[in-house]
Formats: C-alpha cells, structure tokens, sequence
C-alpha cells in the first residue's frame, strides 16, 4: 500500500493512475493524492480578503467592532467571479472568518456575523452568494476560516475547539463542493487574555468527513504547505515532500528555509503554495490604490511561485461597496493578456523529440510534445541521467523552458542542465537548476537555435516527464527591486522624528528594514512633543499586526488628530531579542 498524509492508495489505483501509455516504473517515494494532483493542476487562484478589516483598515482586527460595521453598498461576488476567471483564476477562497472572530455566513455558534449586523437586514450570507457565482462561473470554491478567535468568550478553554468543530461544519457542509481549506496558524489571545490549544487531528477529521477532496492548507500542511513568506516567491529549489513529525502550524512550524525547499525523500507529499497580495495589505485600503503591483510584477511572482514547483494564490481584496476595485481588477486582465501572449504559442510544437533512453515503446519521447498530462516519457530501466532533443522545424527564438514531471509516480530529479545548439553545431549550457516537480519554468537569456537538449544531472529513480514547453517572453523585464535597506536600532533605542516645525499629525507610517533584516517591530509605544523637551503618551502598546511575514510599511491613524513637531516611536517587541530595523518613519497629515 502506498501511504500519503490521510490518504491510503491501493497498488491497483496507482497503476491505474500510471501514465496512460501502460505499465512501467513504480512509484518513487510519497506521491499525492489524487485530489492533489487536481489542485496543482489549477496553478494560478484568487484569495479574497474580506470583513471588517475593509472598513477599518485594520489587518488583523480584535474582535471589538460592532457587527454594524460590515456594510458593503453593493455587494457583487458575481463580479468577482467574473473578474477571476477572466484572469485565468481555477478557484477563489475566501476570509470566511478572520482572526477577529467576524463570520461571512450565518455561523449558528456565533454572535459575530453578518446575522447580526444590519448588512440586508441581518438576511446576507456572503458565502452563499460566492459559493453560487462560483458554480455559475464554472470556478471552485474554498474557505479561510481563522481558528484563532479574538470574539468568542471560549477561546483559551477546552470548550472552544467544540466550538469550532461546530463553525467547520457549519462553513463546509452548507455551501457545496469546497475545494481548499485554509488554516492560518496564528494563535493569539483571545478576550479573556488565553492563548488556545488547538486540536488539530480533530479539526482534519472534520474536514474530511464533510469535504473528503479538500486540500487542508497550513504551514504543515496536510494538502498543502506554506512556501514561508508572503512576497510571492517560492524556493529555487522546492520538493513537494516534507517531514512534519514535532512540527505544527504557526509558531511551531518548520524553519522558512524547510518551508520553502521542502525536505528531500520527504515523508509525506505536501506541495508549497505561495500566497501573496496584489497590494501591500490583504485588506482593502484607499491610500493603497496607487501601490497595485505591475504587471511586470505579477508575471515574476508566476514564475516564482507556479513556475517554481507551487500554485500562485494571489490575494485581490474588494473594496468597501463589495466590488473588485478597478485598479485591481484593470491589472488583472493586463496580467491576463501578458500571460497569454507568453504561453499561447508553445515553440516546441511541430519538432521531434529524441531521448537516450526509453523505457519502452509505450514511453516514446513524443509524449513530451502532447497536452495530455498523463502521457509521458520515462527514461530506461536504471538511467538516472538520461538527456532529451527537442529539433525544431527551423531555427526558433525562446528564453523560457517549461519542464513537468509525472507527480502521481513522485517527484524524482534532483538536478538538471539545458543547451541550445549553436549555429557552428556545438552545445552551449543556457542554464542548470535543481528540482522540477509539477512544473519548472526556467527563465534564459534570448536563444535562436535549431535544436534544445535537457540533460538530467541526477535523479533518485529513472526520471518521468510529462511535458516539455519553449516560449518566448517578450513582456517580463528582470528589475531590481525597489530596496530601502534601511538602519538597525538596537531595542530599546527610540525612533525619533524631528518634523522641523508644528505640524498637523493624524497618524505615522513605519516600515521595517528591507525582508525584515535586522528584526521587525511588533509591538511598540508613540509619543508626541511640541519642543523634544516633554513628551505626551499618545499610544500605548500598540502592535503591527502581521508585519513579521510581511514586513512592509504600516500605516497608522491616531485616534484623533494632533499638532506636534515631533514623534517618537518606543519598541516594546521586536522578533529579534536584541535589535529592529527601520527604513520608513514618516507621518501622515
């Protein structure tokens, strides 16, 4: 029997689920379930960040706000719907319930949702109304649902994960097919000042009774993994399997470096899934209208996440009427329209394909050229580095290779290299990576060449491939990023802004070092002085909520405006013990 994370797989189903061009090698190590495989298939899905947050432009709410200040105008999930397929989206999941507790449905075991808030009277059910569209639009649907809970008075006892169990059902047993499940990690206190012990196996029995086919995400998985950070980059080298005894979700998860590689010869098959938000937040905000990532940005973050052995899941956050902003929504069908122009004509079709081994008839090379995922080429018994031409009609232009192996039999190569012929009939090496997966696009200079060789360096068994792919990219350019290193302060070190004259302040931005070097403030104290001399507390303990995983500017509003010529901002916390960086300490008028 072949064993996966909460799935067992006959040999009989396995050899069904061998290539279609008949018998040959056996599965190596853990392979995905079936489910599996059709989720890593979606490649490119929408997140949708929706509450509270929206309307308080907060990123992690506290379980405070009045059910009242949930109000969308002109709630569309049609539009949506609409606007992700368009783009190329398979599914969208939704914040069903963030960490403030704020359900998007009637949740029977609750007091914080859409039923008591006066939205439609207190009759809205947005899961209802996405789930529908979704069908109509023909795109899978999924749910975020928080299990940390800054509402409910349980949270922090043994009744809360009851409690939750009975949220699970509510959300997965009353909307149709879901197709992700996604579970943050965040464990935080609840009202009553008590961190939860969450039952995790009793909360993966429950979404597998109700929705078998669900992909559990977290940041060990079961289905799928976290790729350890939210800037949309996956690792160079990513295994699709992954060790989890004495790891957890959340703060007892796998070191980022793990998260992004996986682990080699893995126990369990449990592929990375790099999430990453259109805009600098994953709620809504006015003021980030003007900072909606590039198209140029979207494609780096494709093939650093699809292309890269993962499934992009790109968070677009509608606004406070309900809709997709238009900003949003006109950058999406940009990035639509690029990827199309990329990968609508595939070079490689029309040429002839060699290997230097082959398992048998049945494998031929061919297989690499069709759009059928299940016929594939396996090299000979016991050839580990074996090498595959592409010979082109005539001389072809391309800077992009897609390789894909077979995953139901495993993820086998380890490394691998890719020559171009040149015109005096030598072979030139254009690149060499590591891992495949799924799917491996390799970005090259600008080649012309009659003919593409991909050498297999290594591979743990005799390697399997579905598909080879050339393309020709005349849209992405590789930039440098917009970097502000940034300064390290040592903690306890105030940040103080001279603002050179009295001046209206209605609240201050803080941005940490670039990718967070040198530590993150987290929690911290503001205060206020018309002359340096004496200063007034104007906050106190105040956080940046989820700045760690994305270290990014904050925005900060003061609960009401004040005059002052300088600011101080007092770290309390920082990730790092003894220091924080800063690149951004500005304020707002």
């Amino acid at each position: 029997m072949l064993k996966t994370k909460g799935y067992i797989i006959s040999f009989a189903f396995a050899a069904a689920l061998i290539c279609s061009c008949g018998r040959g090698p056996e599965p190596y190590g853990a392979v995905p379930s079936p489910a599996q495989v059709r989720w890593q298939m979606m490649e490119r899905n929408m997140f949708v960040h929706f509450g509270p947050n929206t309307f308080s432009g907060r990123e992690w709410g506290d379980g405070t706000e009045p059910e009242d200040m949930f109000n969308p105008t002109d709630l569309d999930c049609r539009q949506w719907v609409r606007t992700a397929k368009e783009a190329g989206f398979k599914g969208i999941i939704i914040t069903a319930k963030h960490h403030d507790g704020f359900c998007l449905w009637p949740n029977p075991v609750s007091s914080h949702t859409v039923a008591q808030s006066s939205w439609r009277a207190g009759e809205g059910d947005v899961l209802r109304e996405l789930s529908d569209a979704c069908r109509e639009y023909g795109l899978k649907f999924g749910v975020y649902i928080s299990p940390w809970d800054r509402f409910d008075p349980s949270y922090g006892t043994d009744a809360y994960n009851g409690v939750f169990v009975k949220t699970l059902q509510s959300a997965l047993g009353s909307y149709g097919e879901v197709y992700e499940q996604w579970f943050d990690g965040a464990n935080g206190e609840g009202p009553n000042g008590k961190k939860q012990v969450y039952d995790w196996p009793l909360f993966h029995e429950t979404v597998r009774s109700l929705q078998p086919d669900a992909i559990m995400f977290s940041d060990v998985g079961p289905g799928c993994r976290w790729c350890g950070n939210e800037s949309g980059s996956n690792g160079r080298t990513s295994w699709s399997t992954l060790n989890t005894e004495g790891f957890s979700p959340g703060a007892g998860s796998p070191p980022t470096d793990t998260l992004q590689r996986g682990n080699v010869h893995g126990a369990e098959w449990i592929p990375s899934e790099t999430d990453v938000s259109i805009r600098p937040g994953w709620f809504w905000r006015e003021s980030e209208n003007s900072r909606v990532k590039s198209v140029n940005r979207l494609l780096q973050i494709f093939y650093e996440s699809t292309g890269r052995n993962s499934l992009m899941l790109l968070n677009v956050p509608p606004d406070t009427r309900g809709h997709i902003h238009e900003i949003d929504s006109t950058r999406l069908m940009e990035f639509a329209r690029a990827y199309d122009a990329i990968f609508s004509v595939d070079l490689a079709k029309g040429s002839s394909v060699e290997a230097s081994s082959s398992w048998g008839r049945k494998y031929n090379p061919s297989n690499l050229l069709s759009e059928d995922y299940d016929s594939c080429w396996a090299s000979g018994k016991g050839e580990m580095t074996p090498s595959i031409t592409v010979t082109f009609p005539e001389r072809r232009t391309f800077n992009r290779v897609s390789l894909q192996e077979y995953i139901p039999l495993g993820q086998r190569v380890h490394s691998f290299s890719i020559e171009a012929l040149s015109e005096d009939g030598q072979w030139r090496k254009i690149a060499s990576e590591t891992t495949i997966g799924y799917k491996r696009i390799v970005l090259t200079e600008k080649v012309t060449s009659s003919a593409l060789r991909i050498n297999i360096l290594g591979s743990y068994a005799e390697p399997v491939l579905s598909r080879v792919q050339v393309f020709m990219d005349d849209i992405y350019v590789p930039e440098e990023e917009n970097i502000s290193p940034g300064i390290t302060m040592k903690m306890g070190e105030p940040l103080t802004l001279d603002l050179g004259k009295l001046r209206n302040v209605s609240g201050f931005v803080y941005g940490p070092a670039y990718r967070g070097e040198g530590g993150v403030v987290m929690e911290y104290d503001l205060e206020s002085s018309l002359d340096g001399a004496k200063w007034t507390r104007v906050i106190s303990g105040g956080e940046f909520d989820n700045i760690v995983n994305s270290p990014t500017d904050r925005e900060v509003g003061l609960p009401s405006a004040i005059r002052a010529r300088y600011l101080r901002l007092i770290p309390i916390r920082s990730n790092y013990s003894s220091t924080y960086g800063v690149s951004t300490f500005d304020v707002l008028e």
